[in-house]
């Protein structure tokens, strides 16, 4: 089981990735903007970072930094979720140090299958 951070201010999104990270067996942590996400990272040292694009205060691009570059978090993989589905977003979000980048709407197919790519496990179960 690992313990996943979802960094989402849609609360409608942040309840329906959790609902998908807890039925793949893993513990579900959340945070509702970037800086919130940057200060769990910190303190829940989680196994994995789901992070969203466009949020108040500190959005993904400059968290998921924030996040790639603190020698204690650098560790930790970021997936970012998001509506910004530009060539050029995908590239941006990659250079800040994302490992996987998936666009909304996704299925919980697509969800679970870059949540296990990226901390292992292979394939997702078939929905």
């Amino acid at each position: 089981m690992a313990r996943i951070l979802i960094v989402d201010d849609s609360p409608s999104q942040l309840m329906g990735i959790r609902r998908i990270v807890e039925k793949l067996g893993h513990e579900a942590l959340t945070a509702e903007d970037g800086q919130a996400g940057v200060d769990a990272a910190k303190r829940e040292l989680p196994d994995l970072i789901l992070m969203d694009v466009v949020m108040p205060n500190l959005n993904g691009f400059q968290a998921t930094r924030s996040i790639t570059r603190e020698p204690t978090t650098a560790h930790i993989p970021v997936i970012l979720v998001t509506t910004k589905d530009q060539d050029t977003d995908r590239v941006w979000g990659m250079r800040q140090g994302a490992k996987a980048y998936l666009t909304k709407p996704f299925s919980e197919v697509e969800l679970s299958d870059a949540i296990l790519k990226t901390i292992g496990g292979g394939a997702a179960p078939a929905v």
